[in-house]
């Protein structure tokens, strides 16, 4: 790797791809994870330290395959994993989380180590899966609109905000910047914010406590598994393989799951191949070929801000109006919710998918396993009873991109 080389495929286009990602990390993943810490109940410390060590790692990680590999791979944190934590919250201890998060990114490595992870993922139908992953996070959508309506002036004008957004359709006002902008002006003027001052500070760090059970193993690291390794290295990879691109796949899911096992360390969760940062990263926007890997160089430099300003961060739960947050964490999963919907229901398996959809909605837990898990169970029945000749030819390998 000569740096004459590395410096000869510097583009601007990649410079804008990379502060583009970068505000997409910003805007669309932190609100939401600051609306799951307060949802789990965890202490300031504790997110601060959350934050840190899922970005700064995944950062760390991302420069360093990039730069070996000269290849735009962004490694980042699991969001569907995110929104699924926060809907097991009050059913497991952060303990149980932490643990069944260290399992899950043991078993990544292991997955990713004997290269059998991708036939793994390939006897379980991404509609089913994507189905109870849409029923598990509608909450969310549902909780955005109520605060919406319980508070027109804060929460009300930063949903109307984004729509503004999405009307425009313009890159150079994303719709999650708009409405983090024109709802924080409108916190300033009509919110009932607290007199606490926000601490700047460098983020405090806590390693958490870790216990392991089977319930928590089946209800929470078995789903992590499949929403890391299905969804975001599946399609984020799948994103760079089209693009032309010879990604060390192997390598690349190693990674992933060693960081996903340092991250529980400060108690964060599984690590993924950012799925929109690919998109971004590695389309044809990035400049040549050949240079994008400069745009992901630049995004996760500049992630490494976030991770050193996670304690300040953190601080802001206490400060900002509740409406406010969750109305920004329900925007920034409205994407994933869309593109769960337009899978389970785009193709075949979409009674499996349904059912599913159905179960995972309905909050309820059986031998102590939260209806995440029985609903791909049930999604599964329901194929194998009203579309068993469609779910035959997809575990024999006879299924369209859709299924």
């Amino acid at each position: 790797m000569r740096l004459p080389r590395i410096a000869g495929d510097f583009s601007m286009a990649a410079v804008w791809a990379g502060l583009t990602t970068f505000v997409w990390y910003g805007f669309g993943a932190l609100p939401l994870h600051l609306e799951v810490a307060s949802q789990l109940g965890l202490s300031t410390t504790e997110s601060s330290s959350w934050i840190f060590i899922i970005w700064f790692s995944g950062a760390i990680s991302s420069i360093a395959l990039t730069l070996y590999y000269r290849l735009p791979i962004p490694i980042t944190w699991t969001i569907p994993g995110l929104i699924y934590l926060g809907t097991l919250a009050g059913q497991f201890s952060f303990a149980d989380l932490v643990g069944a998060n260290l399992m899950a990114g043991a078993a990544i490595l292991l997955l990713g180590a004997f290269g059998i992870g991708a036939r793994i993922m390939a006897w379980l139908p991404l509609p089913i899966v994507m189905g109870m992953f849409g029923g598990s996070i509608l909450v969310y959508v549902t909780r955005m609109v109520a605060a919406s309506v319980a508070d027109v002036l804060v929460a009300g004008i930063t949903l109307a905000s984004y729509l503004v957004g999405r009307f425009i359709a313009s890159p150079r006002v994303p719709p999650m910047g708009l409405a983090v902008i024109v709802g924080g002006i409108a916190v300033f003027v009509f919110g009932d914010t607290t007199t606490e001052v926000v601490s700047w500070s460098l983020p405090d760090l806590a390693f958490p406590g870790m216990s392991f059970s089977l319930p928590a193993f089946v209800a929470v690291s078995l789903p992590m598994i499949v929403l890391a390794m299905g969804l975001g290295n599946v399609q984020g990879l799948g994103f760079l393989l089209s693009q032309g691109y010879r990604v060390p796949i192997t390598a690349v899911t190693i990674t992933v799951g060693l960081n996903s096992m340092v991250n529980t360390a400060l108690g964060g969760h599984p690590a993924t191949v950012a799925r929109t940062g690919a998109a971004i990263l590695a389309g044809p926007d990035a400049g040549p070929m050949e240079g994008r890997y400069w745009a992901n160089v630049i995004a996760a430099t500049l992630t490494i801000s976030i991770a050193l300003g996670a304690g300040t961060l953190t601080s802001l739960l206490a400060v900002l109006p509740r409406t406010f947050v969750v109305t920004l964490a329900g925007l920034a999963i409205l994407s994933s919710l869309q593109s769960a919907l337009e899978t389970a229901f785009g193709g075949k398996l979409r009674f499996g998918a349904l059912a599913a959809l159905a179960v995972a909605a309905t909050p309820f837990s059986v031998f102590g396993i939260t209806s995440a898990f029985w609903a791909i169970l049930a999604g599964l029945a329901a194929s194998l009873m009203a579309e068993r000749h469609d779910l035959f030819a997809f575990w024999r390998g006879q299924h369209d991109p859709a299924t």
